[in-house]
């Protein structure tokens, strides 16, 4: 996926969680951060952030906070681009072979899921989730308790005996990554849930993207640890 009318910022301060400061061309400016998450090791005083121009004219806000610098990683943080940069990388045959319908948000009994798939025959539910946390090359999910989450990898379990084939993906919004495990110590029961659906039968998949200031393309496996 591709951004349009990037600039380079420094960070100043998130008052909430829609909103940031940041210093732009010598002004403080008021921007709008695409990620309702904590994303506290990221957001820090001084960091250079990447800007995108909003396209409403009208907004009250002009720019999106889309990525920040950590060190020598560039991590994307823009909280809807897992879902895109997933949906292109399927269309072009990166996920799945030879797929004949892609459908997003697709409901499914009490859940509603990230994309419905069809390979011939075969019917695939996909839950996307995207990943911002690291520390020193390790990436994990959640970086916030998520019941939802939780609620999500019980309905892929539960979809098995329909004759589905689920995935979960996680999407790392940086590169490179050591691996991915559950954060059990920030949302156990996300963990011990992840596990249990592995173990049935649903499949653990996670990408990392090769991240540029202007872009965003899912690129290499990680390794799942459990």
């Amino acid at each position: 996926m591709r951004y349009k009318n990037v600039e380079k910022a420094t960070f100043l301060s998130r008052p909430n969680r829609f909103i940031a400061q940041v210093v732009l061309d010598g002004a403080e400016t008021t921007v709008h951060v695409k990620n309702t998450g904590r994303c506290r090791e990221l957001l820090t005083p001084g960091a250079t952030v990447y800007l995108s121009g909003a396209e409403n004219p009208n907004r009250k806000t002009k720019f999106d906070l889309i990525a920040v610098e950590k060190g020598t990683l560039l991590v994307n943080m823009d909280a809807q681009a897992p879902n895109q940069v997933f949906r292109e990388w399927a269309e072009t045959g990166g996920f799945l072979p030879d797929l004949t319908k892609i459908r997003p948000e697709y409901p499914y009994k009490e859940s509603r899921f990230d994309f419905y798939l069809e390979q011939g025959e075969r019917r695939h539910l996909v839950e996307v989730k995207g990943v911002t946390l690291e520390e020193n090359g390790v990436v994990r999910f959640p970086d916030a308790p998520t019941e939802r989450g939780v609620k999500h990898l019980e309905g892929l379990t539960a979809a098995l005996e329909d004759g589905f084939e689920t995935w979960i993906c996680f999407v790392v919004q940086l590169s490179p990554a050591r691996y991915l495990e559950p954060n059990d110590r920030t949302h156990p029961a996300f963990g011990e849930g992840l596990r249990r659906a592995s173990a049935a039968g649903v499949h653990v998949l996670a990408m990392s993207c090769r991240v540029e200031p202007d872009s965003l393309d899912i690129e290499a496996p990680v390794p799942v640890r459990l």
